[in-house]
């Protein structure tokens, strides 16, 4: 918004909210429209100048969040859905509050690093502008797969980002996997790679959903022609549930010995662990192992998940964790 819009919007949403008036009041009062008044408004909520909330005394996400963040020490934000809609219904919603939840973290002089998925995509295009200087988006890891170079689906999502957030965009132009991992080991080795591994071992916040081998709306690294029957097998073989940014992990987080992640150009899980910000993004409870992993395995520091995900998450309301 231009200063003139944005300080209308604030002075509407103040009326209407604060102290009540109508619309039609605030339409005579600031000389517009009733129709101008309600843009104002819509606005204000879209740019997070007005944030909503609701008090439910029978809502259990504030228990729920207590309970996880005990365990497994993490901010958390369970969002409420009903266990009825779907997992594309559920993943548009959650993506909804995780682009509400990441807003305000954002501050001007930032390395955001962001890794490419289904999850972070539908968070990408839920982001509310917020003006930053001297911010910076960096992609975290390859996308390019024997069948597309996945530089438009990767782009986009980081386009989204640096477009919401007025930040410089530094895209990774290596493929998700190298087939040999002496071909990774020189290519990191190359300034022109070097340069974007500087921004990662630098960024104060990363943003990731995490893959899941078993999931019903399926990980676009499982999905999206990233491997083959031979690296699937491979990943059963050593007992590994999800991934972060196409780095592989067991149930209880540990990664050693799952030789892919030799091949994979996404960041070393010790270090993702050594940013001070990390935000998980999950939706779907058939993603619960690969959560599990993932907490277990420290690598988020915040939480942002649905309802019944979480439930199964600590066993809340006497649902069990489910095996494998």
């Amino acid at each position: 918004m231009t200063p003139s819009r944005h300080s209308d919007a604030l002075r509407a949403a103040q009326m209407y909210y604060l102290q009540d008036l109508t619309m039609d009041a605030i339409a005579r009062e600031l000389r517009t429209s009733r129709s101008t008044v309600s843009r104002l408004l819509s606005a204000a909520r879209d740019t997070g100048l007005v944030q909503i909330q609701i008090r439910n005394p029978l809502d259990t996400g504030p228990e729920l969040e207590s309970m996880i963040r005990r365990e497994y020490n993490v901010d958390v934000h369970v969002v409420p859905v009903l266990e009825s809609l779907n997992e594309a219904e559920t993943l548009d919603r959650v993506a909804i509050q995780a682009a509400r939840t990441i807003g305000p973290l954002v501050d001007s002089n930032a390395i955001i690093g962001v890794a490419w998925g289904s999850t972070i995509s539908a968070v990408s295009r839920h982001l509310t502008r917020k003006i930053t200087h001297d911010t910076v988006v960096v992609q975290l890891n390859g996308a390019g797969n024997m069948h597309t170079t996945g530089i438009t689906y990767a782009s986009d999502i980081m386009r989204r980002f640096g477009s919401a957030y007025g930040a410089r965009v530094e895209q990774f132009p290596v493929p998700a996997f190298f087939d040999h991992a002496a071909t990774k080991t020189a290519m990191w080795n190359e300034r022109s790679v070097q340069r974007i591994l500087d921004l990662q071992a630098r960024m104060s916040i990363a943003i990731f959903g995490v893959g899941s081998v078993h999931a019903d709306y399926p990980s676009h690294v499982y999905a999206g022609g990233y491997l083959d029957e031979s690296d699937l097998k491979m990943l059963a073989h050593s007992d590994v549930v999800g991934d972060v940014a196409t780095v592989f992990f067991r149930r209880d987080g540990s990664s050693d010995g799952i030789v892919l992640n030799e091949r994979s150009t996404g960041p070393a899980l010790a270090q993702l662990r050594q940013v001070r910000r990390r935000i998980c993004v999950i939706s779907g409870a058939s993603k619960i192992n690969g959560l599990r992993g993932a907490l277990s395995a420290g690598l988020a520091t915040d939480l942002i998940v649905d309802e019944a995900t979480a439930r199964r998450l600590v066993g809340f309301g006497g649902v069990a964790w489910p095996n494998g």
